[in-house]
């Protein structure tokens, strides 16, 4: 039998594996085709079409799910569920604000050192005890994220990694709303309700900052928006299969697509303290989610 610290893929079925790998793919697609038109169109305009094309897939799932209609509103934490999607949303919309100043790789991994932040926000929130184990992994993770964002000390060099901290920043937020959230809601509601809310939220920030947009670019955000929901739902299944923290080493297989992406159409390279600052991230935030199994990955 291994420990409770050591990641068995034994343990694991491969339907969890497979959901989860193909997830991160399409969360990386995701991220990309973000950068694509984040280059070309405001961040809250994105976000927008995002949440909009995503509707409609997060519909379809609820309609073929096993609860009906009026099982779901009543089971709904409207408050709860309400504070998760905003913090979501937040981490949504500073992540496609950052990616045109940073690689897409290292803009991924900036963005998940959300785990690290959680490490830090749960005894203030949650009230949960900060372990030797958890202050060992903040440091070392945030050395990493030191070395990846390497700000040189001009504006622009500051901005992209400060939005990407930002983001993880909500996105930590809405990692730690999810605790607080009543069990009996089931994730294909949350997916919804986030989409929703997301889409009327960002709807209403179109009157202060808009661009006219083309043929081409809408389609490019209504598959984004496919793909992102898509990504949600197919995490969701690899969850529901298998504890989060046994497929956390598999979550971060997300920042591999997105630098291929990157050099492919971007002609990205990384550094060598890039690379290093990744695996500080990625090692810290595995060994918490190992231990207490309670990592989820970014919600693009």
């Amino acid at each position: 039998m291994s420990s409770p610290t050591t990641v068995s893929t034994r343990s694991l079925p491969l339907g969890a594996i497979g959901s989860i790998l193909a997830s991160m793919f399409c969360f990386a697609v995701v991220d990309a085709l973000a950068k694509t038109v984040a280059l070309q169109y405001p961040a809250n305009e994105v976000t927008f079409f995002r949440m909009l094309f995503g509707l409609v897939p997060a519909v379809a799932i609820c309609c073929i799910g096993r609860l009906s209609w009026s099982e779901r509103l009543a089971n709904l934490d409207v408050k709860g569920q309400t504070v998760r999607a905003l913090t979501l949303l937040g981490a949504s919309g500073f992540f496609f604000a950052g990616l045109p100043y940073v690689p897409l790789g290292e803009a991924v991994a900036l963005a998940y050192s959300e785990t690290l932040i959680v490490i830090l926000l749960a005894p203030l929130i949650l009230h949960e005890r900060m372990t030797r184990r958890g202050v060992a992994a903040a440091i070392a993770g945030f050395c990493g994220v030191l070395l990846v964002a390497r700000p040189t000390g001009g504006q622009s060099s500051w901005l992209g990694p400060t939005l990407l901290l930002m983001s993880a920043f909500f996105g930590a937020l809405s990692i730690i709303q999810i605790k607080r959230i009543r069990s009996t809601d089931d994730p294909e509601t949350m997916v919804l309700f986030f989409t929703l809310l997301g889409t009327l939220v960002t709807g209403c920030t179109l009157f202060f900052s808009w661009r006219s947009v083309s043929l081409e670019a809408l389609l490019t955000m209504a598959v984004l928006g496919t793909f992102a929901t898509a990504g949600q739902l197919l995490m969701t299944m690899a969850f529901r299969q298998a504890d989060a923290g046994k497929l956390a080493p598999y979550n971060y297989t997300s920042i591999v697509w997105a630098a291929v992406f990157g050099y492919v159409i971007w002609d990205e390279t990384m550094q060598l303290l890039s690379l290093v600052g990744i695996a500080l991230i990625v090692g810290s935030a595995i060994a918490v989610a190992v231990r207490r199994k309670d990592l989820e990955g970014p919600l693009a």
